[in-house]
């Protein structure tokens, strides 16, 4: 029962935070998440309200990656796996803490990306440009790549640009 008050003090917190640094004029903001190892910096603008993992109705004959529907305030919302659409490793919702980071509704898509993990705010100041020196090609939704203070490089998802990405969009297997 501690726990769960811990919990649900944080995610206050941080909602308060977020509402902080949405009305501060800075030059750059995200919510910084872990998924799948890595870290991502979601722009604030584009991030919408935080959830904890709760019932997800499964859809048939859909990729992997795309866990199913989710009631979210009375709408109805896809949930990604974001690891699982990068191709990277996923947690499993019934294991570990997972939250559900909603697209802002500005951006007129009913999605929600599940994460492993919440890990802050985080600002332009706080962060350095990493230049890409490996000539990878990078989908048009990945934005610039940071380093922190500790070292640890955090790539930015542009979310307006993923929600009209069309293998985000191709959800049918």
């Amino acid at each position: 029962m501690a726990n769960k008050e811990a919990l649900r003090e944080l995610q206050s917190r941080l909602a308060e935070r977020l509402q902080r640094a949405r009305s501060q004029e800075r030059s750059a903001n995200w919510l910084a998440v872990e998924s799948g190892g890595y870290g991502f910096l979601l722009p604030l603008a584009e991030s919408g309200e935080i959830f904890p993992w709760g019932a997800v109705a499964p859809v048939p004959h859909t990729h992997g990656w795309f866990i199913g529907v989710a009631n979210l305030r009375g709408r109805l919302h896809g949930v990604v796996d974001l690891a699982g659409f990068l191709g990277l490793p996923s947690a499993d919702p019934q294991r570990s803490p997972v939250r559900l980071i909603a697209f802002n509704p500005s951006l007129e898509t009913n999605a929600a990306l599940l994460v492993e993990r919440l890990a802050g705010l985080r600002s332009e100041e706080q962060l350095t440009r990493v230049t890409d020196a490996d000539g990878q090609p990078r989908p048009a939704f990945a934005g610039a790549r940071f380093k922190d203070a500790q070292g640890r490089v955090w790539q930015e998802l542009l979310l307006g640009t993923l929600s009209t990405d069309p293998a985000f969009l191709r959800i049918a297997q």
